[in-house]
């Protein structure tokens, strides 16, 4: 639980770094190698992994310092959250609204954070006079997009969603989805605009459908 925890907070961390980078080089394109040099590159990346390590830790520390005195098999594929609070023996009110804290935290401000550079993003693409500079730029953010509507989308659902509107089955899903399917999917979705995967792919899909 504590090493999905990290490595959640920080794809919500890297996802908003990512985002302030696309700013940088779409609305201050002259400014950039200035702006988003190594050093910084390295500074953001690393401030990313290391703030949620304490903050996790100590979030499964208090998770797990519960008393569980029935059956310890939860009805999850993994230790998430909720299905473990679910089999603790005492009042877990002071735990969850832990839990949603740490989620606004790490979920909803980077969110907001990405929604406000988007933002500015698309207030100076459409600014741009020629067609092919705004589909340019638009399809230098679309990858991004991708992952964070997929990402930001499902971890909300899981860990901001009211308890009571909860299904497991669908908490079952979704979190196949975060913790699997949208990571084994970020390579493709990335190299979406690399030209050579971009013909591979229609190569395969021409074979495969005729």
């Amino acid at each position: 639980m504590c090493f999905v925890l990290m490595f959640g907070g920080s794809e919500c961390l890297l996802l908003t770094v990512m985002a302030y980078d696309r700013y940088v080089a779409i609305c201050n394109p002259l400014h950039y190698p200035l702006v988003m040099n190594h050093k910084v590159c390295v500074q953001l990346v690393t401030a990313s992994w290391v703030s949620g390590v304490p903050v996790m830790v100590g979030q499964t520390c208090q998770i797990f310092s519960l008393p569980f005195c029935g059956s310890n098999t939860i009805n999850h594929f993994f230790c998430d959250i909720p299905p473990v609070l679910k089999i603790a023996c005492r009042d877990t009110f002071m735990n969850e609204l832990a839990v949603y804290v740490v989620a606004v935290v790490f979920i909803m401000v980077p969110f907001l954070l990405i929604v406000v550079s988007y933002g500015k993003i698309i207030s100076s693409i459409l600014k741009l006079s020629s067609a092919r500079g705004r589909a340019k730029a638009f399809s230098t953010c679309s990858s991004h997009l991708i992952v964070v509507v997929l990402f930001y989308g499902t971890a909300t659902i899981t860990y901001l969603q009211p308890k009571p509107n909860q299904s497991e089955g669908i908490g079952k899903l979704i979190s196949l989805f975060y913790t699997v399917l949208i990571p084994t999917l970020n390579p493709i979705i990335y190299t979406l605009r690399n030209k050579d995967i971009t013909m591979a792919l229609k190569n395969l899909a021409t074979k495969f459908f005729r």
